[in-house]
């Protein structure tokens, strides 16, 4: 009998439509990578009865692949949730859950500490749509439940604070949401799933920027959001799938390949940081060490009592004698330290900040230029050193 691609023109629809399958029963350890944006059915029946929202089967690539697929799982099952959405990046996830949770006339409360783009999404785009914002001190559960009116819906936490590092009362933060109805989102990345169980502390979202720690190699942007009630993850995934956020498959196989590592990577990058701190401590040439894992840093009891880890990730403030300008000196006089934003990387990064354009509780911190410290996989010993010889530009 002949094949229909014997029939076939080889050379065009041959190669398209040819008659070869794979067996079946491949085993490898990583997982395979799917690239599709069409995915094919059997029959129109099947077309017709696939649902997306139920990852029992596939409709589109923009819905989910077996990649995605498995890198959703897994993260949920780092976070201790249930299900998990991914999105192109972090401020990608945090406007998801802003977009799917809030409409006009809707107010959200963001810790005054928060991570710069995630207030600028909402005193810019949030805005255009009648969605009001108000910041809170992270570090006063009891103003934050006088704060939450009939009018707000959402309220994000940061554990640790964006650059300041401040450690809230997680508990207490979401405690005043839970008794007056209000939806909490936890912005994980520093935490990782890592340092502590996030939906432990009693969290509805939590997000994570897994360009951070899930990723660990400084080349790919990605978020994700996870949630235990189902309910809550459906009306996230009506709108992830409206507003078409979809991931790249080789993204998602990088973070696949990385996610082994997660676990020794924060660990290295905890205890270099934190010998880095220590050392920090001491200098005469700084006012304030800002690092949850130390006593003096705003909220260190908070942190002892929720986490078993610390991020790779700490901000010191210099003596206010010193200028912006020479502290800038400083830090371009550093070797292996690299200029830049983002962290958890293999190189160690590090960026000046101006105090008084931060807007966070300034009653907790000195007077003086914040330098944030990002440590990566070198070794703690030469990243000391680099310190050192860098802060003969002081004068």
């Amino acid at each position: 009998m002949t094949k229909a691609s014997d029939r076939d023109d080889p050379l065009t629809t041959g190669l398209i439509h040819h008659a070869y399958r794979p067996p079946a029963g491949f085993g490898a350890v990583p997982p395979a990578v799917h690239k599709a944006s069409t995915v094919i059915f059997a029959t129109a029946a099947a077309l017709r009865a696939r649902d997306w929202k139920s990852k029992s089967g596939y409709t589109y690539g923009l819905h989910g692949t077996p990649t995605t697929f498995t890198l959703e799982a897994r993260i949920a099952a780092l976070e201790g949730g249930r299900h998990t959405v991914l999105a192109p990046s972090g401020l990608a996830a945090i406007a998801l859950v802003n977009l799917a949770l809030l409409k006009s006339g809707d107010e959200l409360l963001l810790p005054a500490n928060v991570y710069g783009p995630s207030k600028e999404l909402a005193r810019q785009e949030l805005a255009h749509w009648g969605i009001t914002h108000r910041l809170y001190d992270p570090m006063d559960a009891a103003a934050l439940a006088t704060m939450i009116g009939p009018q707000t819906r959402l309220v994000w936490i940061e554990a640790a604070g964006s650059v300041t590092m401040e450690f809230p009362d997680m508990a207490a933060l979401v405690a005043a949401c839970r008794a007056r109805g209000v939806t909490s989102a936890l912005d994980n990345t520093w935490g990782a799933g890592v340092a502590f169980a996030p939906f432990d502390c009693g969290i509805d979202i939590s997000m994570q920027a897994l360009t951070k720690y899930p990723s660990g190699g400084a080349d790919v942007l990605m978020g994700a959001v996870t949630t235990l009630d189902e309910a809550l993850h459906l009306r996230l995934s009506a709108t992830h799938m409206r507003l078409g956020l979809g991931i790249g498959a080789n993204d998602a196989e990088f973070v696949l390949r990385s996610l082994p590592t997660l676990a020794l990577r924060y660990a290295a990058q905890d205890a270099a940081a934190r010998r880095l701190a220590a050392w920090w401590q001491q200098r005469k040439e700084i006012a304030q060490l800002l690092h949850p894992a130390f006593v003096g840093s705003p909220g260190h009891a908070h942190w002892a009592a929720t986490c078993r880890a610390a991020a790779g990730l700490f901000s010191v403030v210099f003596d206010a004698r010193y200028t912006t300008a020479q502290v800038d000196a400083f830090v371009d006089a550093l070797r292996l330290f690299k200029i830049g934003y983002s962290w958890a990387g293999p190189v160690s990064l590090v960026v000046p900040y101006d105090l008084a354009l931060l807007r966070g509780p300034q009653a907790a911190l000195g007077k003086g230029t914040l330098v944030r410290f990002s440590l990566g996989l070198e070794s703690a010993d030469d990243l000391i050193a680099d310190c050192e010889q860098a802060l003969r530009s002081l004068g």
